[in-house]
């Protein structure tokens, strides 16, 4: 049987993962578009912070951050999927098929925040 994969919760302080369902996660994220690269910043309050080289017009960054997380994953393209917040900063993002342990260290990435 396959491990039960987790959430992580995007309002606990802790950044810990919470249960969600055994096909997928979901993981709140806030993107800084235009950034000199595009890179994983680091999580604060359970929320992952990205910054995206692309602009955001016409979905380029969003393509981008997609991209940029199923990369950092190892997963397709087409196992992440934006849930929310299309047209702003702040989104949640579904990824399939991502062991827990994947995301806690995902949101550990680059350390504390600025």
């Amino acid at each position: 049987m396959p491990p039960k994969l987790h959430r992580v919760n995007p309002t606990g302080a802790d950044g810990g993962c919470q249960p969600f369902d055994e096909t997928s996660t979901v993981l709140a994220v806030r993107v800084v578009p235009n950034a000199s690269r595009s890179e994983i910043v680091g999580s604060e309050d359970g929320t992952l912070k990205v910054r995206i080289a692309a602009p955001p017009v016409k979905g380029k960054a969003n393509k981008a951050l997609v991209k940029l997380l199923a990369k950092t994953l190892g997963v397709r393209g087409r196992q992440v999927e934006i849930v929310s917040g299309h047209k702003t900063r702040r989104k949640t993002v579904r990824i399939y098929g991502v062991h827990s342990e994947a995301l806690v260290d995902l949101t550990r990435a680059g350390g504390d925040s600025e």
